[in-house]
């Protein structure tokens, strides 16, 4: 129960826990002032038995500091400690001085709260009075709290019991007219959209006239209306779905042509007809995963074309493009059809080598780099000619992700071009 109050889960046990929150908090400050005035009515009444006892012990302690009798001022100092109202007595001389000072509590646990009461010490010389110092009697926290205890307990207990009943009668009263209708409300919706049949109809047990009645009379109005529509809706989708059967056969086809187009605009290069990118190297980590698992071997080839760019500015962007139409073709001849082969940059073309060692990678590459360099390319009568750098990386036993084999490939392709160009490094 308290756990459904801590952590509501419907309206009703939430408006419950608010309700039941702002009499908490109420209760509490209204209890707090209880002990606050409690409080400062035991310290007044305290205060005044202070200033009682000083107007009894005055005459006496007078009397000892007139006399010069310590003992005498010791023993009532000492009597007056003792008392259980009184935590501390100090006398003091004209001056202010302290001659005598007491205290019931030790120096290292002083209470919460210390008040005091002073009254000025005379003796009464030839009809003057004579001023000898000063008396102050302390009281504390604890005793007041020791006077109050048994009224805060009472007063404690009589807080906790209200807060209990009226929390079980506020946990009735919601059950009674909030939760246990909701829940029945609810039950009965969930029959009628389960079972999909809108002739049925809510009857809540037990209903008043109130705001739920309502509810349930526009619910059921709301399933007459749907059950109207759905009827029409009925009519109207048999008149229809002759000609979307129809209208959807035709289109089928169409579309099923459109999705093979759009495929193959997907994972091929628009240019060169090669892989792109991402479907390079997507199908190149499946080969590889395949490759560890037969546990056979496979190399990565990486291929730039040479000066491309002074390709580009001495004959335009349109021959550039027929020199990669080319260099596609070219390579296209040499591979097997498990190779693949994918344009991952501008000018830069990636081939992954399923089951093959490096020496069968490093003769391939070969004959690719003197295909191309002995290729005659020749264009609106203009001849293009054009080489190729490689680098070729086999996999390894340990080798998972085909962006590191990749990775290492370009640094022999680097290599490649840093030693020359027109060139295969391993």
């Amino acid at each position: 129960m308290f756990a459904r109050f801590l952590r509501p889960n419907n309206l009703s046990q939430k408006l419950m826990r608010v309700i039941f929150s702002l009499y908490l908090g109420v209760t509490c400050l209204i209890t707090s002032m209880q002990f606050l005035a409690e409080y400062m009515k035991t310290q007044d009444s305290i205060l005044n038995e202070l200033e009682q006892l000083q107007e009894t012990v005055r005459g006496p302690i007078s009397s000892s500091l007139w006399q010069y009798n310590q003992k005498q001022l010791d023993a009532l100092v000492d009597g007056l400690v003792k008392m259980p109202i009184i935590v501390g007595v100090d006398v003091s001389d004209e001056n202010s001085e302290d001659i005598l000072s007491r205290r019931s509590f030790p120096a290292a646990s002083v209470p919460f709260s210390v008040f005091d009461t002073r009254s000025d010490l005379y003796w009464t010389l030839n009809g003057e009075k004579v001023l000898l110092g000063s008396l102050s009697l302390y009281s504390s926290s604890t005793v007041v709290f020791g006077r109050v205890l048994f009224g805060f307990s009472l007063i404690a207990i009589a807080a906790i019991i209200k807060l209990s009943i009226l929390f079980f009668l506020f946990v009735w009263a919601f059950d009674r007219y909030l939760a246990i209708p909701f829940k029945e409300l609810m039950s009965q919706v969930d029959k009628v959209q389960l079972s999909k049949d809108l002739s049925s109809r809510i009857q809540l047990s037990n209903l008043e006239k109130n705001e739920l009645s309502k509810l349930q009379e526009h619910m059921n109005n709301m399933l007459s209306a749907m059950e109207s529509d759905r009827e029409r809706l009925l009519e109207d989708e048999k008149v229809k779905r002759a000609w979307l059967e129809d209208a959807v056969l035709r289109r089928t086809e169409a579309l099923q042509l459109s999705n093979e187009k759009l495929k193959e605009l997907a994972t091929r290069d628009s240019l060169t007809g090669a892989l792109n990118r991402g479907s390079f190297f997507e199908t190149a980590q499946h080969l590889l995963a395949l490759s560890r698992r037969q546990k056979s071997s496979a190399c990565m080839l990486l291929l730039d074309l040479d000066h491309f760019k002074m390709i580009n500015d001495t004959y335009g962007h349109f021959i550039g493009d027929q020199v990669l139409i080319h260099f596609t073709r070219t390579i296209q001849d040499l591979l097997r059809k498990s190779d693949l082969i994918g344009r991952v940059g501008g000018e830069e073309f990636g081939i992954y080598l399923c089951d093959t060692e490096i020496d069968d990678a490093l003769r391939l590459a070969e004959k690719i780099r003197h295909a191309v360099g002995d290729s005659d390319l020749k264009i609106d009568d203009k001849a293009v000619s054009y080489t190729v750098s490689i680098g070729i990386e086999p996999s390894g036993p340990n080798d998972q992700s085909v962006d590191e084999l990749f990775k290492r490939a370009d640094l022999k392709l680097y290599a490649a071009k840093y030693k020359g160009r027109n060139r295969v490094e391993t």
